[in-house]
């Protein structure tokens, strides 16, 4: 025998922080990618409500320009301010049911593109836990709601600087304006909203597993 044959098989030494190295992928029944992003999960994984700070920024942004376009398109249509006032008035009171139901569907869609591309950003920086990142930044707007609307409350509406962004619903605290139908909208957004975020925290996460895929295989 040859002095190779008699040195013992040494184990592979395990990595810095104690976990099994990527070579025993394969006796753990997944795959070397699998074990690789599983442990990188439960280190970075989570909630990250820093990342989500930048989504909720990111959402803010994209509710303010696509309001500008819905309000460009409507212009374009001849529902802008050259109109006759009157005219305007009275197609609006003829049409109600119509522009309500438009305008319930623009701001549905706003709303959604918004918090899919803050949800985006956000599943994309944090790279794990796309759902939760979603949330986080959906909290985010929901903090800046209630503290808008505190601060509506107790200094005057005209400290509220945020106001005229129309970037997220505000809460509404009058007493005139807590109607069924406020109610149900708000409560409505909110929904579309969060389902936006988590969905574009899921698109931002779905392109690391790809970046993983190609770097680590199958």
């Amino acid at each position: 025998m040859t002095s190779a044959q008699n040195e013992p098989v040494q184990s592979p030494r395990p990595v810095a922080d104690g976990t099994e190295p990527v070579a025993h992928a394969a006796t753990s029944g997944h795959t070397v990618r699998e074990d690789v992003v599983a442990r990188e999960k439960s280190q970075f994984g989570g909630m990250q409500f820093f990342t989500a700070f930048f989504g909720w920024l990111t959402a803010t942004g994209a509710a303010v320009l696509l309001t500008a376009l819905v309000a460009g398109a409507g212009a374009a249509v001849g529902l802008g301010n050259q109109a006759d006032p009157e005219q305007t008035t009275q197609a609006a009171a003829e049409n109600a049911a119509t522009v309500g139901l438009i305008g319930a569907i623009a701001l549905g869609v706003v709303v959604f593109v918004a918090y899919f591309c803050g949800g985006y950003v956000a599943g994309r920086m944090a790279r794990f836990s796309g759902a939760k990142q979603g949330i986080a930044v959906w909290l985010w707007a929901l903090i800046v709601a209630v503290v808008l609307a505190i601060v509506g409350a107790i200094a005057g509406s005209q400290f509220n600087a945020l106001a005229d962004l129309n970037s997220f619903p505000r809460i509404p605290i009058n007493e005139g304006d807590l109607a069924l139908g406020s109610i149900i909208t708000a409560i409505a957004i909110a929904l579309v909203s969060l389902g936006g975020a988590i969905l574009g925290g899921l698109a931002g996460m779905r392109y690391h597993r790809k970046v993983d895929k190609a770097g680590l295989g199958r």
